[in-house]
């Protein structure tokens, strides 16, 4: 398959160790927290929209000066280095501080790494089957996200009170992550490029489609929190730790298998209609949340997020790509990663103090009315078919 090119399966080895580390802490950081913190649900949102915040300012920086150095590799290798070096400073926290410093570190660390990987992706492949490579992507990514979680069970069978060793034990695959960036290659493609292109480009040069989707994904992203919710809202009604994380798990195994399909099937269509799809299924699972009770409930609700991301995440960068002219992808994956982080940092604030003050319902409503408004101004944004725009730029 001419979509799986040397650099797309190992950046998603890439992401797939990293991913592995990561997700072994994610669901269980919110009880890390809470429980052995003490630490209030309002910290819980300032500490993840702080850290999400810091990745997204980083993402515009690092992928415009990836487009003018006309270099992916240095950032794409520090950003996991930092991120695999943060996770053992949570596990020596006595308080939440600390661990908003570690996920600060982190996310500095996914802050660098990310346009600059994306368009490393995105410039590895054939014009035509940008969304698909995207989606295998976030397989490889996704299947780390789906294991890690499964081995912090197995751990927590056999020690569920004492969380602290799991976050030593999750920089060996961070370090795995590290050494496979280092053998991903530059794209000669970048390389031919000529010097004229290393201006900058503004955003008075952006097209109005594409202001118009950084606006309607700004909007979205000011209601959509952190998923750190959606664990504690399952915990909340008195499932065990184990049963949310194999939850979070079938999340990520949904999301994992639908995304090379939904990739494929974006390329040879409107994108934007895609996504409207995937942002209508976000409505739905956040009402559902906010009224589930049932351990079958939350089953299908976590399944049914993963379509969602599978038909928006690697959709909604192959649509950026589209959208701008070739040598400013990095730069304009990156004004994505940033629009969708700084709101993220409000989102994730106002859910838990939504949480605090209304209950876990007001912060899924909150959700589902941003996704609402964002999926109307959506339906404004002028886009081609993604088959006949490929076959004019290549």
């Amino acid at each position: 398959m001419k979509v799986l090119s040397s650099t797309v399966i190992r950046l998603g080895l890439v992401s797939f160790f990293a991913d592995v580390s990561s997700e072994m802490l994610y669901p269980i950081t919110p009880i890390f927290l809470t429980k052995t913190l003490g630490a209030s649900m309002l910290s819980v949102g300032l500490i993840e929209g702080v850290a999400e915040s810091i990745a997204s300012l980083l993402k515009t920086y690092s992928g415009a000066l990836s487009d003018r150095l006309r270099r992916r590799r240095p950032f794409i290798v520090s950003g996991y280095f930092l991120a695999a070096v943060a996770k053992p400073i949570i596990g020596l926290a006595a308080g939440w501080p600390l661990v908003l410093f570690a996920r600060g570190l982190d996310r500095t660390g996914k802050g660098i790494r990310t346009a600059p990987r994306d368009a490393l992706l995105s410039d590895s492949v054939a014009p035509d089957v940008q969304g698909e490579a995207f989606g295998w992507h976030r397989m490889m990514d996704t299947m780390g996200a789906a294991l890690g979680p499964l081995l912090a069970i197995y751990y927590l069978n056999g020690s569920a009170e004492n969380l602290r060793p799991l976050y030593f034990w999750a920089v060996i695959p961070g370090l795995a992550s590290v050494a496979i960036a280092f053998s991903v290659r530059e794209s000669s493609k970048v390389a031919r490029q000529k010097a004229s292109s290393k201006k900058v480009w503004r955003w008075r040069d952006a097209s109005s489609s594409f202001r118009t989707y950084l606006f309607a994904w700004g909007v979205f992203s000011v209601a959509n929190s952190s998923d750190v919710f959606l664990i504690l809202k399952a915990k909340s009604t008195g499932l065990s730790l184990s049963t949310t994380i194999l939850m979070y798990c079938g999340y990520n195994l949904v999301y994992a298998l639908s995304s090379p399909y939904l990739g494929r099937l974006s390329d040879g269509m409107k994108r934007r209609n895609l996504l409207i799809t995937g942002l209508v299924i976000f409505v739905l699972v956040y009402l559902g949340f906010s009224v589930a009770t049932s351990a079958l409930q939350f089953w299908a609700l976590f399944a049914a997020y993963g379509l969602y991301m599978g038909s928006t995440d690697g959709v909604g960068k192959a649509l950026v790509v589209d959208l701008v002219p070739p040598e400013f992808k990095g730069t304009a994956i990156g004004m994505l990663g940033t629009v969708s982080g700084i709101s993220i940092l409000l989102a994730s604030s106002v859910a838990g103090y939504l949480w605090d003050r209304v209950g876990p319902s007001g912060t899924f409503i909150y959700g589902a009315a941003g996704a609402a408004v964002a999926i109307l101004i959506l339906c404004f944004l002028p886009e081609r078919n993604s088959a006949l725009l490929r076959r004019e730029t290549a």
